[in-house]
């Protein structure tokens, strides 16, 4: 009886086993599996081939051209995950029950933010959390989501509103968009611009993807600019938009947290100001629903609205609901 239970222990599978066949099952791929999780293909090959010999079945079906799951292999990919989120969620619980603020912050921000605020979270971090360790991945929206969903995000710092299911949203600030035209612009350095100018402006905007292209669309929408409208021109990021500003090639919308970065270095480049109420965005920091730093997070939400207050934004409070 004792051999028999050794035995056994010696086939129970590794979790290194177990995520190297769940990276297989999701990608059906060898190569795209390891480049996945960091492990070399041989590795990753050997500890799939070492799971199936301690599990006694088949999971995989091998050709030379591609991989796929065996019968045995898709009821075992479900069972598989499962573990390894529980090892995810196990880890994080313990990372939770540390002293508050230590340890790694893994915080995504998307492109049209990241380098306007991030001077003051950094500032507020070194400053006040000097023991956490913040590591920052600046990517578009959809693929924090994805991040903070499988995990290898804990925090983000984007425009809302979000609506996905199992991301809670705490809301920072408000901020007011600008008009940023040539300085021989009819409408440069105006204020009490009104929303309809934007119908038959050249407007020029971030490529798809960004979030703020879909918020300058919406706003267009609003003030009437008909779907036809074309957009002709578009950008990779803000600075090489207002350049082409700059060029004479159009106009553009800047979200005020951007404009002093963006413009103070082209004298050429001029902002208007629209009529009450201004076209705006609202940006908070979302987490996953029901995490385990949720508190910490909550606080780290109520230092960065103070440390916020000094640009010029609309900070918001928490609904004490």
């Amino acid at each position: 009886m004792s051999v028999q239970k050794n035995a056994h222990k010696a086939k129970q599978p590794s979790l290194a086993q177990l995520r190297a066949f769940a990276a297989v099952a999701e990608h059906l791929h060898f190569r795209d599996a390891a480049a996945a999780i960091g492990m070399s293909q041989p590795a990753l090959s050997g500890a799939v081939s070492a799971l199936e010999e301690a599990l006694g079945v088949q999971l995989l079906e091998r050709t030379t051209r591609k991989v796929l799951l065996s019968p045995a292999g898709e009821r075992l990919a479900v069972r598989a995950k499962a573990v390894l989120d529980a090892v995810g969620e196990l880890m994080e619980e313990a990372e939770a029950v540390q002293a508050p603020f230590t340890g790694v912050l893994r915080l995504g921000v998307i492109p049209t933010v990241a380098p306007y605020l991030l001077p003051t979270v950094l500032r507020l971090v070194h400053d006040r959390y000097p023991d956490l360790d913040l590591q920052v991945h600046e990517e578009q929206t959809y693929s924090l989501l994805e991040g903070l969903a499988a995990g290898r995000l804990d925090l983000l710092l984007l425009a809302v509103p979000l609506g996905v299911p199992g991301v809670t949203e705490l809301p920072l600030f408000d901020e007011d968009f600008v008009l940023v035209t040539p300085d021989d612009h009819p409408l440069g350095g105006r204020t009490g611009i009104p929303r309809d100018v934007l119908r038959e402006l050249d407007l020029l905007l971030l490529d798809e993807g960004h979030c703020l292209r879909d918020q300058a669309l919406d706003i267009c929408r609003e003030a009437g600019r008909t779907e036809g409208a074309a957009v002709t021109t578009t950008a990779a990021g803000l600075s090489t938009l207002v350049q082409l500003v700059a060029g004479g090639l159009g106009v553009t919308l800047l979200p005020r947290t951007a404009v002093k970065v963006e413009t103070g270095r082209n004298p050429s480049l001029v902002t208007g100001w629209f009529a009450d109420p201004a076209p705006s965005r609202r940006v908070a920091l979302a987490m996953r629903t029901g995490a385990a730093r949720s508190a910490e997070f909550e606080e780290l939400a109520t230092d960065l609205r103070a440390a916020l207050s000094s640009l010029p934004v609309r900070v918001l409070r928490p609904d004490p609901t």
